[in-house]
């Protein structure tokens, strides 16, 4: 069964990049020339994915709705849902239940930050044979930081392990998930880590344990950023920049992934652009033409 819903985990205090946040959601930070949360929305639009819930805070929910309203900009539908405090990864399927309904789901961290020239293949595929759970990894300098999957040849998942002191692998997984529809009754079933969390690696290993997890490496030609902390953040949009001016085109524009995934049809993809101030996003958005 094809994914058809999604989440973006918008929430937490920010507190790496410190003071960016004291005022500021951290998804509302510029990568370059877009707010950060528009790269894990465009991966969820590539993939097809047209129902989405948005999970943040309190104090941001509200700058988070007035950016995207309803989805009908982008011919998708947003669900908005307040997160009172983290308590892990895996709470965004127990808040986000009546929402998933028991189909399976995609989630994606509102601070990831995907590109590749196969990417919208690669997730595409994935959400569209999935049977228990799908998770994306990426090779990485020091594994210790992550949580972090071992596999065989085939792909077949052998282990996984959170912040490894002697990791198996050097593949992290990324802040991008799929799961059926059981998801939110796993996720009611684990219990807080040490550090008063519950863990997404823990939801991870009941999919594992069953023998229906799945992974797709994202090797050469992908890149990958957490944007977590200030550098990340400098590394994100200096790659945006670079691949933008040298190409002439835009990375994670939600506008031209609509039009171009036929959510929308041109004279709305028209209309819309002509209302636009005037910038550089709206000249660039005037002269594409869909593929």
């Amino acid at each position: 069964m094809k994914i058809e819903k999604g989440i973006i985990l918008a929430g937490g205090t920010g507190s790496r990049l410190y003071p960016l946040t004291i005022a500021s959601n951290k998804q509302l930070l510029p990568i370059y020339d877009k707010p950060a949360i528009y790269y894990p929305l465009t991966t969820l639009m590539l993939a097809g994915i047209r129902d989405i819930l948005i999970i943040s805070t309190p104090k941001d929910i509200a700058a988070i709705q007035s950016l995207f309203g309803d989805g009908t900009t982008f011919g998708i539908k947003f669900s908005y849902k307040i997160q009172v405090e983290p308590r892990g990864l895996p709470e965004a399927f127990i808040l986000g239940e009546e929402f998933i309904e028991q189909k399976p789901v995609a989630m994606i961290l509102g601070d990831n930050f995907f590109h590749g020239h196969g990417l919208p293949s690669i997730v595409s595929e994935a959400s569209s044979h999935l049977n228990g759970a799908h998770i994306f990894v990426y090779p990485v300098e020091d594994p210790s930081r992550y949580g972090i999957v071992s596999f065989d040849k085939k792909q077949k998942v052998l282990s996984l392990e959170e912040k490894p002191s002697k990791p198996q692998s050097n593949y992290a997984i990324t802040g991008l998930y799929y799961f059926n529809g059981h998801v939110s009754e796993y996720a009611k079933q684990l219990k807080p880590s040490p550090r008063g969390e519950t863990e997404i690696t823990d939801l991870i290993r009941y999919y594992l344990d069953q023998g229906t997890l799945n992974v797709s490496v994202l090797g050469r030609g992908y890149v990958w950023f957490d944007v977590g902390t200030s550098k990340s953040l400098l590394d994100a949009s200096n790659y945006v920049e670079v691949i933008q001016s040298r190409q002439g085109t835009v990375i994670a524009s939600p506008e031209e992934v609509a039009w171009r995934m036929g959510f929308i049809e041109k004279k709305a993809f028209q209309s819309h652009v002509y209302a636009l101030p005037n910038s550089q996003y709206k000249q660039y958005l005037s002269r594409i033409e869909p593929l």
